[in-house]
């Protein structure tokens, strides 16, 4: 892999030993690693430096591998867990606050190399997607998925979403709607046919259309997009 492409990660493992191991055996691999043992370290290079993946253990000596997870994910970043074999509730755990995989101790290092490459190819396919809430939005391709499945829409529930997703956690009257979506599609869009889209759209988004979390109802005003 050519220098100026190498991908950066960031090695959170108190253990001496295991950390030299791996950094050395990454490196190999193409990979640049910066190894540190604790939660508040790890931290601190999150804010510092530019990295492409966490690999980190969960279980630290200095406080947790769940909130270094927490800090890498709000800056959107991959994380892979290192895990004691057989601890099951701390994997479930882990992929449950949102890490992207897992690797149990001990392990094969050209496994674990593998899996951060197929990670790292994920998130690199997915860049310039719209994340929103469990979607994915797609703006270059026109193509909204969910956990890697399509959703299909037609052409104007798509450019509804699309103006939900690029104003997260905003509030959006429907006059704003109407305006953003007149005749995207060549059909008449007036006040009762955007309440009817809406519907048609939170039933193919939403996990709970009747309990909705993407397009929540603002009454007298219009709607609030969702995280």
């Amino acid at each position: 892999m050519p220098e100026g492409q190498r991908k950066r990660i960031l090695l959170v493992e108190d253990d001496g030993g295991i950390a030299r191991s791996l950094k050395e055996f990454l490196a190999g691999e193409g990979f640049d690693v910066c190894a540190v043992a604790g939660q508040a370290d790890a931290e601190k290079h999150l804010r510092d430096c530019g990295f492409d993946l966490l690999l980190a253990d969960i279980a630290l000596a200095d406080g947790s591998g769940y909130g270094v997870c927490a800090d890498a994910k709000k800056r959107g970043l991959p994380v892979i867990f290192l895990t004691a074999s057989g601890d099951e509730g701390s994997v479930v755990a882990g992929l449950d606050m949102g890490a992207d995989d897992y690797v149990s101790k001990p392990f094969r290092p050209r496994e674990l190399a593998s899996r951060i490459r197929s990670v790292l190819r994920r998130y690199d396919g997915a860049k310039g997607a719209l994340p929103f809430g469990e979607l994915l939005v797609d703006p270059e391709k026109g193509v909204v998925t969910r956990d890697g499945a399509e959703v299909p829409l037609s052409a104007l529930e798509y450019r509804i979403l699309l103006v939900f997703a690029n104003n997260r956690g905003k509030l959006l009257t429907r006059a704003r709607l109407l305006e953003e979506i007149w005749d995207v599609s060549g059909d008449f869009v007036n006040d009762n046919t955007l309440t009817v889209y809406i519907k048609r759209l939170r039933e193919k988004i939403e996990r709970d259309p009747q309990e909705p979390t993407l397009i929540r109802t603002v009454r007298g005003i219009g709607y609030r997009s969702g995280e």
